[in-house]
């Protein structure tokens, strides 16, 4: 099986993440907006359509940020994620209409909606990818390494 691409959005205005916020059973935690790649499509389509379903909002995308490989059976989650590899590429966004949550068209299974989280609290909240939350809170990003390796 082929790794999946997915295009993510990193969107942090006033020292908070625009995060999404999701729960499965008694489980609740946070990932960037965005998602898988279809055929045919660019990054960037995707990235823009993702964001349209999820957050009801238009995007504009800017520079990659980081890349990061997920490859299920090597993290905590490999009972159920064994079988998923996902290659992610984060790219530093702005959102370019106001977000508007009752528009999103798509949102993903489990989504509770949208949150502007403090940087400071992404840890505590359970966000995912978890390195991506101790990288956001560093002043000097220019410093960290844009492939982050297979990391959860």
């Amino acid at each position: 099986m082929r790794p999946r691409i997915s295009a993510k959005a990193i969107i942090i205005e006033n020292g908070r993440l625009l995060a999404i916020h999701i729960r499965e059973g008694n489980a609740s935690w946070y990932i960037l907006p965005g998602g898988g790649q279809k055929h045919g499509e660019s990054l960037m389509e995707a990235l823009r359509r993702e964001c349209r379903e999820e957050l009801g909002a238009e995007i504009e995308p800017g520079r990659v940020r980081f890349i990061r490989d997920y490859i299920g059976r090597h993290h905590e989650f490999a009972a159920t994620d064994g079988e998923k590899h996902q290659v992610e590429i984060m790219f530093e966004c702005r959102l370019a209409t106001p977000l508007a949550p009752e528009a999103a068209t798509h949102p993903d299974g489990g989504q509770l909606g949208t949150e502007w989280v403090p940087l400071k609290e992404l840890e505590a909240r359970g966000f995912y990818p978890k390195v991506l939350a101790r990288l956001l809170r560093k002043r000097d990003l220019a410093a960290t390494p844009v492939y982050l390796g297979d990391v959860n």
